[in-house]
């Protein structure tokens, strides 16, 4: 099994070769797979009755779940802005996206080939997240993607990676209140605030540790971007002995839990941090929320300042939205223009509401969208008629 990898596999490894490969991992899931649904609602009725305090907000909502066509345009991105990528893996529960063409440079993952059968099922990302770098053949340095996340504009590595480690950046919401973690808090303040304690009750005991903490390291209470995440294979494989008792609670969700938040995206980067091992970096970048009030104005920002963003991230905050809420089609609208070209791991079939005058487009995104993007792809969009 893929998960009883030894590390030292990575003894002899030359940890920061600057032409070493740098694979990319993708978690996907498509929320309206009956199967899928019917599993999910299963696990939902099979959780002990006082569960459901434990579940951690928006951790059930449709929006978490939700195929909106993301991973075809992040892999459109990946192609346009960074080809010498290394190998592509998709980790999934039983599902292949039905428009992915087979390539020898993508590797589809089951949770079942790569997490042992006590995690499983689960639906917490924090918990599948956990166990990626453990996959079988992943280069040392890896980025790792949500869905949602995608570049926006040509890659290099060096923005990303530097020869001890690599590079964070700070989301743009609010600091985190200094207490303890809140039922009522998102999953990543209370990541903010767990990482935090477990770095000062560590700093505090004394103890030897397998690397030393910065004694000049000083915590910020502010979560992380939702960006591409740039990763090193043995730093994680070095966390699971350090740290065990975080990976283990992680590991014990089914759908995300209020106290038991993701680390991958908090307490590794955090970790780095104090221990030399990343840097703060600033990025170009855009955060859209696509359940706001402001959506339009939002993607209207997004299409203006599409190649000059180092990254962009479109969250589905729509929630319970239903398939044809113009909010989703928007998206779909927008992502259609700006990266248009099908990439490599795609079937050459129609992409899903390619014109963007379909049933449920604003009239004002549209309009916004074709001059913008007609003025950065003339050629790409005088094909799509």
């Amino acid at each position: 099994m893929a998960w009883l990898i030894d590390s030292a596999v990575l003894q002899n490894q030359d940890l920061h070769a600057p032409h070493s490969p740098i694979d990319i991992v993708y978690l996907w899931v498509d929320g309206n797979d009956s199967r899928w649904r019917a599993k999910r609602q299963a696990a939902l009725q099979q959780l002990p009755s006082d569960s459901s305090a434990a579940m951690a907000r928006y951790s059930n909502v449709e929006g978490r779940f939700r195929d909106n066509h993301e991973l075809r345009y992040s892999l459109r991105a990946l192609e346009k802005f960074f080809p010498d990528h290394g190998h592509v893996y998709i980790v999934t529960d039983a599902q292949t996206p039905d428009w992915l063409h087979p390539s020898d440079r993508l590797t589809v993952v089951d949770h079942r080939d790569l997490m042992p059968e006590a995690s499983l099922p689960t639906f917490d990302s924090g918990h599948i997240e956990s166990w990626i770098h453990r996959i079988p053949g992943l280069s040392e340095r890896y980025f790792y993607f949500n869905d949602d996340v995608f570049f926006g504009a040509p890659v290099r590595v060096e923005d990303w990676f530097h020869p001890d480690g690599f590079h964070v950046t700070w989301s743009d919401e609010p600091e985190v209140s200094d207490e303890a973690m809140r039922m009522d808090a998102t999953s990543l303040e209370n990541a903010c605030r767990l990482s935090i304690q477990w770095l000062s009750d560590k700093a505090r005991s004394g103890k030897a540790a397998l690397r030393e903490q910065d004694p000049l390291y000083q915590s910020t209470f502010r979560t992380f971007a939702h960006s591409p995440r740039p990763m090193l294979k043995s730093i994680l494989l070095e966390l699971e002995e350090t740290a065990p008792e975080l990976f283990a609670a992680v590991r014990s969700t089914v759908f995300r839990s209020w106290d038991k938040p993701t680390i991958v995206s908090d307490f590794v980067l955090r970790w780095a941090l104090a221990h030399g091992v990343a840097s703060v970096r600033p990025y170009r970048h855009r955060y859209v929320s696509t359940g706001e009030a402001d959506q339009d104005a939002q993607l209207r920002a997004l299409v203006g300042e599409f190649g000059a963003l180092e990254f962009f991230c479109i969250n589905d905050t729509t929630d319970d939205a239903q398939t044809h809420d113009p909010r989703l089609q928007n998206v779909l609208t927008v992502l259609e223009s700006i990266l248009p070209v099908p990439s490599g791991f795609e079937n050459l079939a129609p992409t899903p509401s390619s014109d963007p005058r379909s049933e449920g487009v604003s009239a004002e995104i549209h309009g916004s969208v074709s001059k913008a993007a007609a003025e950065m792809y003339p050629d790409q969009l005088a094909k799509l008629g």
